[in-house]
């Protein structure tokens, strides 16, 4: 069931498995291709160049990734991503703060959350890529903007992953691990679908399109009136355990 008013969201954010949901925000995006050209350039922009050429070839892509020609980037198989979209708002990504990241504090503020960090993340791939297999300490809205993307998860994540060790990074590798598909959640998204993604779920995703390009709201300890999420709680009894590591790991995940 996608989720489409405030009471609805509010009964199923705290609990897996992950849920579309509809959001309206009045932004259009320039042209996939257009941020492309202009992100790929900052010095902070991360990208993996994937497929199955060998090695040298792939060095060489890297290498030429930042100043070749547009219309021989969009056919390299890579995965991109970009963490400080502020660096953008007077440019590629004018008018996104106040038309989009603005309003959807006011929102969830309005209905009594609070957070620790809030954030936008832009994600760019090609056909046939996929993101490592993950999970991260925040919860993503995630927005598919152009292109077609499959977002997998499982149903019940605790049967593939116990939040106590997403915590700890047990997670994390290039593919996803065996396992039964009728456990999987997959939901392919289309331009303008939205997906809640839970804080500590196991997940991957793949490129259906030639090009496509997402956007993650990511929210770092998110609250309800005093409550977290069910899988949130195992990270805060972590770090009162550990209050050194407390916000190092942070949401940014290092294999992308």
């Amino acid at each position: 069931m996608t989720i489409t008013t405030p009471d609805d969201f509010i009964h199923r954010w705290r609990q897996t498995p992950n849920f579309p949901l509809e959001v309206p925000f009045d932004y259009t995006f320039l042209p996939a291709i257009d941020v492309l050209d202009h992100l790929r350039r900052d010095e902070e922009v991360r990208f993996t160049l994937l497929g199955d050429d060998n090695w040298q070839v792939r060095m060489d892509r890297t290498a030429a990734f930042r100043t070749a020609p547009i219309e021989e980037i969009v056919a390299w198989p890579f995965r991109l991503v970009h963490f400080n979209l502020s660096r953008f708002y007077d440019d590629v990504l004018q008018g996104f703060q106040e038309e989009v990241v603005i309003p959807w504090r006011t929102q969830l503020a309005a209905q009594g959350f609070t957070w620790q960090r809030l954030a936008p993340i832009l994600f760019l791939s090609t056909g046939g890529a996929a993101s490592t297999y993950h999970n991260d300490n925040s919860h993503g809205m995630v927005w598919q903007v152009h292109g077609v993307k499959t977002f997998h998860s499982y149903l019940d994540p605790d049967k593939h992953l116990p939040a106590d060790a997403a915590v700890i990074g047990e997670t994390t590798g290039e593919d996803p691990p065996a396992h039964d598909a009728a456990d999987r959640q997959s939901v392919t998204m289309r331009p303008g679908d939205q997906l809640w993604s839970h804080a500590l779920t196991p997940h991957w995703v793949t490129t259906e399109s030639p090009l496509a390009m997402s956007v993650t709201l990511s929210h770092g300890g998110l609250c309800h009136q005093g409550r977290f999420s069910e899988r949130e709680l195992a990270l805060r009894a972590y770090w009162d355990k550990n209050p050194g590591e407390a916000w190092t790991h942070d949401l940014r995940n290092v294999r992308y």
